[in-house]
């Protein structure tokens, strides 16, 4: 059973929202689920964390990096319209770098190689939490049996990142001694990356989401990708503040 099948979110109504309002309520889902606001956020941040928790975080949050270009080609696996393919296809190479441009996941590396951890350890995703996996492999998933039109619209979380990739900037600068300005490229590159992705996904939805059903499916979608982030974060406090990693996931030293 898929998600359109269970009209998960379904308002109802048969009224169409004005384009206004349509993004409005985008937009205030990422005011009330974004997961900036979640405890395991606002302590990274704050540099509440110590170094084995950190690394924890960008281990696990690899899992995440290495699944968008998949859920990106595989979106693009199902399009028959070729400008629609030519836009999406700069979101995999912006993760997965070409020629010279090395990329984001690349640029993730370069956080974790500074972190201290192992590129095999971290790239083979062996060591991450099972609640991680379970949550990126789902949102690849998503993307790719959902309608297209939902599909797209489950990317819009990007809204809502470019204030979260200054707060990790500035609060990782300030509070940890082992973060430097060389390991925060990848939330650099993010601040003019994310704004143009999003901008084109939210004229898409707005243009193909044409019955008052396909505009909840989105809302709805936005509502999932926000979930599949902040359950992440669940994982990671619980596995690395509470103290209960599970059996084969990453252990810092003295954990």
């Amino acid at each position: 059973m898929t998600f359109s099948d269970i009209d998960n979110g379904w308002s109802g109504s048969d009224t169409l929202l004005s384009r206004d309002e349509f993004e409005a309520a985008i937009r205030a889902v990422g005011a009330e689920r974004y997961h900036d606001k979640h405890p395991f956020h606002k302590m990274l941040h704050g540099g509440e964390l110590n170094k084995g928790q950190v690394q924890a975080w960008a281990l696990n949050r690899y899992c995440y990096q290495a699944a968008v270009p998949r859920k990106d080609a595989a979106l693009m696996s199902r399009v028959h319209n070729r400008d629609l393919r030519r836009e999406w296809m700069h979101r995999v190479v912006d993760h997965d770098g070409l020629g010279e441009e090395p990329g984001g996941i690349e640029r993730w590396l370069v956080l974790t190689d500074g972190l201290g951890l192992d590129r095999n350890d971290v790239q083979s995703m062996r060591l991450a939490l099972p609640a991680t996996k379970f949550a990126v492999e789902a949102y690849v998933r998503f993307v790719r049996e959902e309608p297209l039109v939902v599909a797209v619209a489950s990317s819009l979380t990007e809204l809502f990142a470019p204030k979260i990739h200054k707060e990790r900037i500035s609060g990782m600068l300030e509070n940890y001694d082992f973060i430097d300005d060389t390991v925060m490229a990848y939330f650099r590159r993010r601040l003019n990356q994310a704004p143009r992705d999003a901008d084109f996904a939210l004229e898409y939805i707005k243009q193909h989401a044409l019955t008052r059903r396909e505009q909840d499916a989105c809302i709805a979608a936005v509502e999932f990708k926000c979930n599949v982030l902040w359950v992440q974060l669940d994982a990671l406090r619980h596995a690395y503040v509470d103290g209960h990693i599970p059996p084969g996931a990453f252990r810092p030293e003295g954990a």
